[in-house]
């Protein structure tokens, strides 16, 4: 009641003594105390109703109401005609809104003056968001009293209305520490950083370089790292507790698709053509539950060979790939790009093969936190995601891609040169062999989880002895680590436009992957290939 109601009118003659005694402790007499209530409306929306049309409520209370729900009528009003629309329709929404930069940046462009009066009349004439927006002004009313009551006369309310700065009172945690490893995949969660897009969305991230994904692995069951840049496999394998006690993990989006090469030393230039010719050589890769892995062995026994007989596989922290090969330690290795590109830099190596040529979009990196973590931070995962998957559409557009390479040069960062991740980024790049080629979907940074990529990987991990096969509940791992819908949710709120579907069928090298015949799929490659 006391944070309702108002000192009585200076025309009226009470007791001050009986305005003092009342038991509630607010301005009114006592004895008129009953009357008041029981005339008083039972529903509170009707109750701040009639309070607004008495003058209550101060206009700096009514304009923050009013913004909070303005805000949530053009979030709620595009997502409805959105999901309407021709898919053409859409995607030029889609561009507008990130083109004007967010929702508030694309209304203002479009309304002009005449924004305010249409989510005014919006108020006015639906009872509905009416109502919604009476319970608003009670709750603006709490946070402008409590501005009011910190002890500094020159605080200000949050205005809510700003698009520059978010709105942090939600989020359980605002300083954040997430691991990552130093490769091109990690792009849209290190670019975060210093092109702003954790500061965009509320936070303060601090960066912390791994050595090895091992560690990465380690740090995270220890609850060392709030979350983690990892292998797309990597959250598989750590909830159902492959290679590793059983840790569940929720892959919240990708990093990166693409953007993996075959490297190989140049003394095997002359002799190194197909799969095949792999046979006897020594091949690095990064960690057992990798793309990488799944990628080599695949290509591997496409050519005939047993990757387990016929090939020595060396697990090697990535940004010991190069030097290991300079000193003729190993062959080639499957790493990410700016390595097999570094090789080249250094004349030591070729290009031999890009995974894109194996599959065209497939998954390499992603984003991920611990079940445990995002239950006790759920408002603090969803804005750290955000960030990412902001900052993913950014890398993705290929008119950012220089600016990116720039920023990511840097020591604290990938610690590459620029030339290299140009070369990568860009898809301009020489090959080793005295070419130069154009590939512009090279490397991509779309951040979609699709539930196929969950099936395809735990089939290989099954085919290649890196998961038991009672453990091969496909559909349910894909639905219980891949966090598909919210990738979408949050996308949508950006203006980004991710597809309706969760799965689709897979094109790969050797034949289509039907995510809905997964042991088929399965049993077919090892009839085809003989393992």
């Amino acid at each position: 009641m006391t944070a309702l109601l108002e000192s009585p009118s200076e025309n009226a003659i009470y007791s001050l003594n009986a305005i003092a005694n009342c038991p509630c402790g607010g301005s009114h007499v006592a004895a008129d105390h009953q009357n008041f209530l029981e005339g008083m409306p039972q529903d509170p929306a009707d109750l701040v109703d009639d309070l607004c049309k008495m003058g209550h409520y101060s206009g700096e209370t009514l304009e923050f109401a009013r913004a909070l729900t303005q805000a949530e009528i053009r979030k709620t009003l595009v997502l409805q005609m959105l999901d309407r629309a021709e898919p053409g329709q859409r995607q030029i929404c889609y561009d507008l809104i990130q083109l004007a930069g967010g929702l508030e940046e694309a209304f203002a462009a479009a309304f002009g003056d005449r924004s305010t009066q249409f989510f005014n009349d919006a108020l006015r004439l639906s009872k509905f968001r009416r109502r919604d927006f009476l319970i608003k002004v009670a709750a603006a009313a709490a946070v402008v009293t409590a501005a009011s009551c910190v002890g500094n006369n020159n605080s200000q309310a949050p205005t809510a209305t700003s698009t520059n700065a978010a709105d942090t009172s939600k989020l359980e945690k605002t300083d954040l520490t997430i691991g990552f490893i130093p490769i091109a995949c990690s792009i849209p969660i290190v670019a975060a950083e210093p092109l702003g897009f954790f500061q965009k969305h509320g936070l303060n991230v601090t960066l912390k370089k791994m050595p090895n994904w091992a560690a990465v692995r380690e740090s995270a069951i220890a609850g060392e790292l709030d979350a983690y840049h990892m292998l797309s496999p990597m959250p598989i394998a750590m909830t159902l507790g492959l290679g590793s006690s059983a840790f569940p993990i929720r892959l919240a989006s990708i990093e990166n698709i693409n953007g993996q090469s075959i490297a190989v030393a140049s003394k095997h230039q002359d002799k190194v053509k197909t799969a095949a010719d792999f046979k006897g050589m020594t091949i690095g890769l990064p960690f057992p539950y990798s793309m990488h892995n799944l990628l080599l062995r695949y290509y591997l026994a496409s050519g005939g060979l047993n990757p387990d007989k016929d090939v020595k596989i060396e697990i090697v922290p990535p940004p010991d790939s190069v030097a290991k090969m300079a000193a003729g330690q190993i062959d080639a290795f499957l790493m990410p790009d700016n390595f097999g590109q570094r090789a080249i830099f250094e004349k030591i190596g070729f290009i031999h093969l890009l995974t894109k040529d194996l599959w065209q979009g497939h998954p390499c990196c992603a984003f991920a936190a611990s079940q445990s973590w995002i239950d006790r931070h759920p408002n603090t995962f969803r804005a750290v995601n955000k960030a990412i998957i902001d900052s993913a559409g950014h890398a993705n557009a290929a008119e950012n891609r220089q600016e990116v390479a720039k920023a990511m040069s840097e020591r604290k960062y990938l610690n590459q040169p620029e030339p290299v991740l140009t070369a990568v980024l860009t898809g301009k790049f020489d090959n080793g062999l005295g070419q130069t080629l154009d590939v512009p979907d090279r490397i991509g940074f779309d951040p979609y989880p699709w539930k196929s990529f969950a099936k395809w990987i735990s089939s290989q991990m099954v085919r290649w002895d890196l998961m038991p096969t009672e453990k091969a509940k496909y559909e349910e791992i894909a639905t219980q680590v891949y966090m598909t819908d919210l990738a979408r949710e949050l996308a949508k709120e950006l203006g980004q436009n991710p597809p309706a579907e969760s799965t689709r069928i897979e094109k790969l090298k050797n034949g289509d992957f039907d995510p809905g015949k997964v042991e088929a799929y399965l049993q077919e490659q090892k009839k085809q290939f003989k393992v």
